[in-house]
C-alpha cells in the first residue's frame, strides 16, 4: 500500500496563500494520476484537481483560476498552490492516489475573514 502525507496547512487571512504538499512513499511516476480534495465541515468531500503522471491537468470549476496543482517527480511530490483564498475554503484537504484510493490523514486549512 502507498504511504501518502499532506502538509503545508494553516490559518490564513482571506485574500491569503497556502501551498499544500502530498508526498508518496513510492516513485510518483508509477501512479498515473495523484488528485486532491476537500471536505468542509458538514459537507460532503469535493474534488478539486488532478494531475497524470506526464503533468496533465484538471482543476474543478469552483477553484479554477485560483488553486494549481503541480508535481515534482524527483520528490515523489504533488503541489496544491492555492491563492485569493476566501472563509469559503476553510476545509480539511486530502491527496489520494488514483485509482487505487490511497488517502493520506488530511491537513487543515482554515481561512479567517
Amino acid at each position: 500500500q502507498v504511504q501518502v502525507m499532506e502538509s503545508g496547512g494553516g490559518f490564513v487571512q482571506a485574500g491569503g496563500s497556502l501551498t499544500l504538499s502530498c508526498e508518496v512513499s513510492v516513485d510518483i511516476f508509477t501512479i498515473s494520476r495523484m488528485a486532491w480534495y476537500r471536505q468542509a465541515p458538514g459537507r460532503r468531500r469535493e474534488f478539486i484537481a488532478a494531475i497524470t503522471n506526464v503533468g496533465g491537468t484538471m482543476h474543478d470549476s469552483s477553484v479554477k483560476g485560483r488553486f494549481t496543482i503541480s508535481r515534482d517527480n524527483a520528490k515523489n511530490t504533488v503541489y496544491l498552490q492555492m491563492n485569493s483564498l476566501s472563509p469559503e475554503d476553510t476545509a480539511d484537504y486530502y491527496c489520494t492516489t488514483v485509482p487505487n484510493g490511497d488517502w493520506g490523514p488530511g491537513t487543515q486549512d482554515t481561512v479567517s475573514k
